[in-house]
């Protein structure tokens, strides 16, 4: 079949790898516009345009959906992973067999922009992927495949997005056979479905007044985009390593033990592994250390 695949970020990348070998066409590539980014705010391509660059592949960033729709004329099918842009309606049966999105839930559970986040956030023990037919709803189309990963409880959202890439391949490589076969979607239930909100800058903010088994859930959720982060002497630190200790403190209060960084929370203090200083690249904590020269008791907050 003849492919064309709307993407931005690199969780998309194992598909497209799998794409250009397997037995379909890859025609091209979707992405968004490139943007400012850095203190010098020049352009910078997505990852997935860096791809395609590298791949050889006709690489499209439309600044309009009537762009798109355009340029996805002759598909067999559009996959969407992580694209970021909402689909009209009117775009949706333009390619032959419609358009699929992968999606890094299990739906109905985490319908949204943030379901990796949301489901290491609420402590959920299972996630996965799940090929879905667009519709006009927010990710309520019906289902072609789904693919469960069990949860560690101490996974970050980074290590989550890089396995659940790769089973994604195994998902849409089944959904296209579906497709080939003249299978149809199953329609998706509303039972149970939650959503995954985009996550905001000030929900970042750790609060150290909560439990330490909370703090874990969102700190690992956010890791490492947005980030998880906190203040010092008035400046943002991004916290993204952490441990459950069996220390108590105050809530907020910095302690070093045997060189080793602990904060107080309402419950078991948290051990500090690795965050990064404003302006600063990430870095141990013993090394953050050896520069802040911190004294017991100051605080995060």
């Amino acid at each position: 079949m003849k492919i064309i695949v709307a993407a931005t970020p690199d969780v998309a990348i194992p598909t497209l790898d799998w794409l250009i070998t397997s037995e379909h066409q890859l025609l091209s590539v979707i992405t968004q516009p490139d943007r400012p980014a850095g203190r010098g705010r020049s352009l910078k391509e997505s990852v997935v345009s860096e791809w395609a660059r590298q791949h050889d592949i006709a690489c499209l960033k439309p600044a309009s959906v009537t762009e798109t729709a355009t340029l996805i004329e002759g598909a067999d099918v559009l996959l969407t992973i992580g694209y970021g842009v909402l689909l009209p309606e009117n775009l949706l049966s333009i390619p032959t067999h419609g358009c699929l999105n992968l999606h890094f839930s299990l739906l109905p559970r985490w319908r949204g922009a943030a379901p990796v986040q949301r489901a290491i956030e609420a402590a959920d023990s299972v996630s996965g992927v799940t090929v879905f037919q667009l519709d006009p709803g927010m990710d309520t189309g019906p289902i072609y495949s789904v693919k469960r990963f069990a949860l560690d409880s101490d996974i970050t959202s980074d290590e989550l997005f890089s396995e659940l890439g790769v089973l994604g391949v195994e998902a849409v490589a089944d959904s296209l056979r579906a497709i080939e076969a003249g299978i149809l979607p199953e329609p998706q239930k509303n039972e149970g479905a939650t959503r995954a909100m985009k996550i905001s800058k000030e929900e970042c903010k750790i609060d150290w007044k909560l439990d330490a088994v909370t703090i874990s859930q969102k700190i690992r959720a956010f890791t490492s985009v947005p980030g998880a982060w906190t203040r010092f002497r008035g400046e943002t630190l991004k916290i993204d390593s952490i441990a459950i200790s069996q220390e108590r403190f105050e809530p907020g209060s910095l302690h070093i033990l045997n060189k080793e960084l602990f904060v107080g929370t309402s419950s078991e203090a948290i051990s500090i592994g690795f965050l990064t200083p404003a302006g600063k690249s990430r870095m141990d904590a013993r090394s953050w250390l050896n520069g802040a020269r911190i004294n017991d008791g100051e605080f995060f907050g």
